[in-house]
């Protein structure tokens, strides 16, 4: 039996859908909001009392964090390394330069002010974090602030799969990126679909997916003006504002929904040419880009998830 729950958090919409018949199975999903209140609680830079908020302003001091602050933090320096340092979570300062420097749902779609400056995030910044892995504690140098972004939610629909994986086969779409535990019943695969984001609620393509994660990063939704100049939220870190690419959006498929997610920034950030070379070059990844023309493109064995009628 099919049993879904939708809900907003993290600024986007939720939707889990459960497969199962265990006695449990409606009352767990019902629990799963609350358990993205605390962790959008802990994570979110726009909640002044966050345990975020609490780290990125008490620079220098050890600070002692949760087990979620904890994974999450590993999971952010994980996703930088695998990205040849394009997708870091000390993007903080850049963000807020480029006019993001409240919750997107209070933005608008022009934010006052100068043009941005281009600031290039620190090569070292990630590096000179200290962690304490015996004591859980968390030291960040003066001048670095940390934003998990993506990597949040991808972490929170990953963890939320994990919870619920032991009652049946579940799929977890926080805000388009989304872990899948396993196949459904009958070894049926799960229909995800890709939104054209040159068309209005329009869709692209239908995947066909076992246990994996999937991820699209894009500059359709969360984008505005900046002193009339164009500004969007993925920040190129070696120049410190909005990331000037021809990808308009890419979609990536990984064995997990954190590498999907850090995959797809990392292509939408280096451009369809190199973002492709990119994905043809780690088979455990395979991604679709739309670019700014409309056109499509696929990597190496992305058509193997495309559902077929043959």
């Amino acid at each position: 039996m099919m049993q879904q729950i939708e809900f907003y958090a993290m600024g986007c919409q939720m939707l889990v859908i459960l497969e199962s018949e265990h006695p449990l199975a409606a009352k767990c999903l019902a629990e799963v909001p609350a358990w993205f209140e605390a962790w959008e609680q802990s994570l979110s830079r726009f909640r002044p009392d966050s345990e975020l908020n609490y780290l990125n302003t008490h620079p220098g001091e050890s600070v002692a964090v949760s087990e979620v602050m904890w994974q999450v933090l590993l999971a952010a320096l994980n996703a930088y390394r695998k990205s040849n340092r394009l997708v870091s979570p000390t993007i903080l300062p850049a963000l807020e330069t480029a006019g993001y420097d409240r919750s997107f749902d209070q933005l608008g779609s022009s934010v006052g002010g100068g043009i941005a400056q281009r600031t290039a995030v620190p090569a070292d910044a990630l590096e000179a974090i200290e962690l304490d892995k015996r004591k859980h504690t968390v030291r960040i140098p003066a001048g670095v602030r940390l934003d998990f972004g993506g990597v949040a939610k991808g972490w929170a629909a990953h963890q939320a799969m994990r919870q619920l994986r032991s009652l049946g086969p579940v799929l977890v779409d926080a805000g388009g990126d989304i872990a899948i535990s396993d196949r459904q019943s009958g070894d049926k695969r799960w229909p995800v679909g890709i939104n054209d984001p040159l068309g209005e609620d329009e869709q692209l393509m239908l995947l066909m997916l076992g246990r994996s994660g999937v991820a699209t990063s894009g500059r359709d939704y969360r984008h505005w003006l900046q002193a009339g100049a164009p500004r969007h939220h993925i920040i190129d870190p070696h120049t410190g504002t909005s990331a000037e690419t021809d990808v308009g959006s890419a979609t990536v498929v990984a064995a997990t929904v954190l590498g999907a997610e850090m995959a797809a920034k990392t292509v939408l950030i280096l451009g369809s040419l190199d973002g492709l070379d990119w994905l043809d070059s780690r088979r455990a990844y395979a991604g679709l880009l739309v670019l700014e023309d409309g056109s499509v493109q696929l990597s190496k064995g992305f058509e193997d998830y495309l559902w077929s009628q043959s």
